[in-house]
């Protein structure tokens, strides 16, 4: 009963959660007092309201959002997610993430991030289109290679960035890949973007593992959300030889103790249920984040741990491929029981570091191999890794915290430079 209250009386608005992260750091920091109030507010937020035609010829009006946090060091950059609980609090939220996400694996860029209120698993091919079509044609005027740069996100892929490319060439006139990244690569995306967040995130898994001296072939993996990065990040541990013994969708937790052949869920994962695989037993989903293991994932969406679980949580390392998936309340409980927490805007930023490499071969007009991608990729995720360590070590900080800092006083240097402050 006690953690029912404890759980009824959490903040769990995302806005207000990154905003204490941002104090938590900046205190540490004793940056200027205008700095840290510029930041606890995006620049610009656009809300759009757009009308879409339907397959039955009803037409149906459609909300979306988009949210530009700070441009001091760069053009805001993020995803665009397509989800029924898209709310205006949670893309101003994402959008700051963004910004500390660049800033922790120093991209010149600031945060973005829109949302359209919509369930794409309802949706035909045709009617996804003309939602996509439609949310770039009501946004378009705030966006652009040199303005904003969107990406895919939740229930978001290649081939949504294509439309919206696609739509924005045609409104402005030229072809302008660089609008828009994670796009199919014949229209200029980029080789190991579609892996990105996933590989990212195995990199400083590795780094962590080193650091705790533990061999990846002996470690026990669980990881909730099997869309595109849990599932890879399930693969290419897999590969490395880590046991992966439970995973999760929307709908199914399944979990084997001798480990799941991941390749075997992957198809059961097509096919359209994790219930199928061969061996393995069912779980509550609540269930999966407090199995006993070495690394817990979680790749789904916001705050899944909480005060009402943190408790129950037995992994030594969590790596939090999803966004903000922990809240400060249950964080300072992990901290105080030694689990090594690798947080969500260094964990998850594969994705966007790869965007960048697709934005700037796009203002190149030349592209890279899948191996330069991934050198590259490992070069950036390896040295952040170590360098979050390092001011976390220094400050005797934890690591979410010390990830903001060095993201505030590279933003901070960015806006005096500026004269904004």
């Amino acid at each position: 009963m006690a953690q029912q209250a404890t759980k009824m009386t959490e903040n769990l608005n995302p806005y207000e959660i990154v905003q204490k992260q941002i104090e938590n750091a900046a205190k540490l920091l004793d940056l200027p007092r205008a700095a840290v109030e510029i930041l606890k507010k995006p620049k610009r937020v656009v809300s759009v309201s757009f009308p879409v035609k339907m397959d039955d010829g009803t037409v149906r009006v459609f909300d979306g959002y988009r949210s530009q946090h700070n441009d001091a060091i760069g053009p805001t950059k993020g995803g665009i997610r397509f989800h029924p609980q898209v709310t205006l609090d949670e893309v101003k939220a994402l959008s700051m993430w963004m910004s500390f996400k660049c800033g922790v694996v120093h991209l010149p860029y600031g945060g973005g991030k829109g949302g359209v209120i919509c369930d794409p698993r309802t949706m035909s091919q045709g009617e996804l289109e003309r939602v996509s079509r439609g949310f770039m044609e009501a946004i378009h005027d705030i966006v652009g290679p040199e303005k904003d740069i969107p990406a895919p996100d939740v229930y978001t892929n290649a081939q949504v960035m294509g439309w919206m490319m696609d739509t924005y060439s045609r409104l402005k006139g030229a072809v302008s890949p660089g609008v828009i990244t994670g796009k199919p690569l014949i229209l200029g995306g980029s080789k190991g973007r579609n892996e990105a967040t996933a590989r990212g995130c195995v990199y400083t898994i590795l780094e962590a593992l080193h650091e705790k001296g533990m061999s990846p072939k002996d470690a026990t993996v669980a990881i909730q959300g099997f869309g595109n990065a849990g599932q890879i990040a399930a693969r290419l541990l897999h590969e490395i030889g880590a046991k992966v013994v439970a995973v999760s969708d929307s709908k199914t937790a399944i979990y084997a103790k001798a480990g799941l052949h991941i390749p075997d869920v992957i198809t059961a994962k097509e096919a359209g249920s994790l219930g199928s695989v061969a061996g393995a037993s069912l779980i509550a989903h609540d269930e999966l984040l407090e199995v006993e293991v070495d690394i817990l994932i979680p790749a789904a969406l916001e705050n899944v741990i909480t005060t009402a679980n943190v408790d129950q949580i037995k992994a030594k390392i969590i790596a939090e491929a999803a966004n903000g998936p922990t809240t400060p309340a249950a964080d300072e409980v992990l901290q105080q029981k030694g689990i090594l927490v690798i947080p969500d805007i260094l964990a998850n930023a594969g994705g966007v570091t790869v965007s960048y490499f697709e934005w700037v071969q796009n203002l190149m007009n030349f592209y890279w191999s899948e191996t330069e991608v991934n050198d590259k990729l490992k070069d950036v995720m390896v040295r952040s890794y170590q360098e979050v360590g390092q001011i976390a070590k220094q400050y005797q900080t934890d690591r979410r915290t010390a990830a903001f800092m060095i993201s505030l006083l590279r933003i901070t240097e960015g806006m005096k430079a500026r004269g904004w402050i």
